[in-house]
């Protein structure tokens, strides 16, 4: 079994921060008020307050200027896909458009890797897919499918493909206990991907896509069940 993370102060306020932007307590383009007066709102210390700011800022919802305080950025505007995880983490709502995505992405990937997957590229989808069939926790299965994903986004040979993979990846990482019905068993979860991977083996990219949809669409089903 994982350890349960253990939550600090910062922790918590970071949430109540984040929330409080996305339900628009402090607006697109708005200075949060002194740092003084919302440490004794939220009832924290300056440093707490200064951490949680520093997260929020490395997220891409706030910005900080000397001399001006600190400002809620447009996110919607100029944030990118790194914003994912702490978008999923606020509202499920989020996951969806993530699970569009995935779809999409994942099926495009699928067939370009079975036109430019090498020989080794290949030798290193099937080790990876064994380790999911050899998993001996649900969360094994769940991490041993991922890295198969990514070798499949490597064997594409485009690196943005694989960055892409990453993100999507990390977007789910706040739900990624309520998400892994579909890895419960080794041994199906196995199955699931075998057909995938021996599409793009075979340097077939129609059965590659058509494999790799089944597969997405598949699990998402499972997914969205966990969610409701």
């Amino acid at each position: 079994m994982e350890a349960l993370p253990r939550r600090t102060v910062v922790d918590e306020l970071e949430d109540r921060l984040r929330d409080d932007i996305m339900e628009g307590c402090h607006p697109v383009g708005s200075l949060l008020p002194p740092e003084r007066e919302l440490a004794h709102r939220y009832g924290v210390t300056r440093t707490t307050l200064k951490h949680a700011f520093g997260r929020l800022v490395q997220a891409g919802l706030l910005e900080t200027r000397h001399g001006v305080g600190t400002r809620v950025r447009d996110y919607m505007r100029l944030g990118g896909t790194d914003l994912l995880p702490v978008l999923v983490r606020h509202g499920g709502e989020w996951i969806g458009d993530v699970f569009e995505v995935r779809r999409t992405i994942g099926a495009l990937i699928a067939e370009r890797a079975a036109v430019r997957a090498t020989s080794q590229h290949v030798a290193e989808v099937r080790r990876l897919l064994q380790m999911v069939a050899d998993a001996g926790s649900t969360s094994e299965v769940q991490l041993a499918d991922v890295e198969v994903h990514r070798a499949l986004a490597r064997a594409t040979g485009n690196r943005v493909y694989l960055l892409l993979t990453n993100t999507l990846f990390e977007a789910y990482l706040p739900l990624r206990a309520t998400l892994a019905q579909p890895f419960t068993d080794a041994q199906v979860a196995h199955a699931r991907l075998a057909g995938v991977v021996e599409a793009i083996a075979a340097g077939n990219p129609q059965k590659a896509r058509a494999a790799a949809e089944l597969y997405l669409t598949t699990t998402e089903q499972i997914m969205r069940e966990c969610l409701r």
